[in-house]
This record gives C-alpha cells, structure tokens and sequence, in this order.
C-alpha cells in the first residue's frame, strides 16, 4: 500500500485574509486604547472569542510568513514581522493562567499578537510583497 504525503499547504493556509472579521474579533477584546479597564465579555462569549482568535491566528501566520519570504534576509520588515510571528506562536502555546481573570488576559494577549500580525500582513501587502 502506497502512502501519501501531505501537501505543502494545508487547506487552513488556502483560506482568504477576512481583516474585518479579524479586527471586529479584536475589537470586543480590547477598545481603541486597549485598556485593562474595557468591560470582559461574558464567560461563553470569551470562550467563543478565544477559539476565533486561534483560527484567526492560523489563518493569517502562514500568509505573513509567506510574504516574508519574499523580503530580503536583512530587512527590517522581515526581522520585525518574524518577531511577531514568534509571539503570536508563544501566545498559542501558553494556557490561561488558573488564577481569576486568567481566561480574560490570555484572550487579550492573543487579540494584541493577531493585532500586530494584522498590522504586518497590511504593511506587507502595501509594500507590494
């Protein structure tokens, strides 16, 4: 019996950029400032957010890694945006802490990584990468 291997891209990686939707996700986790103080969402609500921050995340770091290859290896933008990338996988690694408002501040910390990744994936697209 013949194995396959998997494709390069998985179908996660073929899925469009919806910035939008990405940033209306950000947006019920962190005001314009984002402050500590914004009002928490409700706890089902936080657990839906926080499961669309990780899809979020998973669509958009391949496409941020696939317009850095295209940079130079001594480019600032690449350094910066590869920078970016490794928080945003150290936030997807890290579990909420046990402590209260632990679900609340891991929420928050993803919505700032896919908030800057957001940020790097426009900067990058207007570059024309």
């Amino acid at each position: 019996m013949r194995h396959r291997t998997a494709e390069p891209h998985s179908a996660v990686d073929q899925l469009p950029v919806d910035l939008e939707t990405m940033r209306e996700t950000v947006d019920r986790l962190l005001d314009p400032d984002a402050v500590p103080e914004t009002l928490p969402p409700a706890p089902e609500e936080l657990d839906t957010l926080t499961a669309m921050l990780r899809g979020h995340l998973a669509v958009l770091m391949p496409e941020v890694e696939r317009l850095v290859q295209r940079l130079s290896r001594d480019s600032v933008p690449r350094y910066c945006a590869l920078a970016c990338l490794g928080v945003a996988r150290d936030r997807l690694r890290a579990a909420p802490s046990p402590a209260p408002g632990g679900d609340l501040a891991h929420a928050r910390r993803l919505a700032r990584a896919l908030n800057a990744l957001m940020d790097h994936f426009e900067a990058l697209v207007r570059a024309g990468q």
